[in-house]
């Protein structure tokens, strides 16, 4: 539930910072360029927010507000740019495609998509990456020095 709030905060301050600076756009050009000022602003904050913000502290900012962090998989290091942008790729390609499939796959099977106690298809370790909670990281850690003394 954690990561889906994480998520749903991004996304709002996204739309938040981007509305902001589009709203003094509006009057230079017309409703094209404004959606199109919209989309470029849109992908440069998402960007900015869930590549180079989690590079530098391992985490987005709805992420960092709900305690949540990002390591790369399997040794819990800091991701790299490569994984990171190959995250933001995918979940930009990915995620807007989930409520229409989920809504077709009950719309053609007469009901719920997957089998009870089966778990969603979301993966995990996208792109060898996985979020975590920061309680659990500062745990491994401590156990893994104590492993190595």
């Amino acid at each position: 539930m954690r990561r889906y709030l994480a998520v749903g905060l991004d996304s709002y301050l996204c739309l938040l910072a981007v509305g902001l600076v589009v709203r003094s756009c509006l009057d230079s050009g017309g409703t094209g360029r404004a959606v199109a000022l919209l989309v470029v602003q849109l992908a440069a904050l998402s960007f900015a927010n869930q590549v180079l913000l989690t590079m530098a502290v391992r985490a987005s900012a709805g992420k960092l507000i709900m305690g949540v962090r990002v390591i790369r998989l399997p040794d819990a290091g800091r991701p790299g740019f490569r994984l990171l942008v190959l995250r933001w790729l995918y979940g930009l390609l990915w995620l807007p495609r989930q409520p229409w499939r989920r809504f077709r796959g009950r719309a053609a099977a007469g009901g719920p998509e997957r089998a009870p106690g089966r778990r969603s298809g979301t993966p995990e370790d996208l792109a060898g990456v996985r979020q975590v909670r920061s309680s659990d990281l500062r745990s491994y850690r401590a156990a893994m020095r104590g492993r190595t003394d």
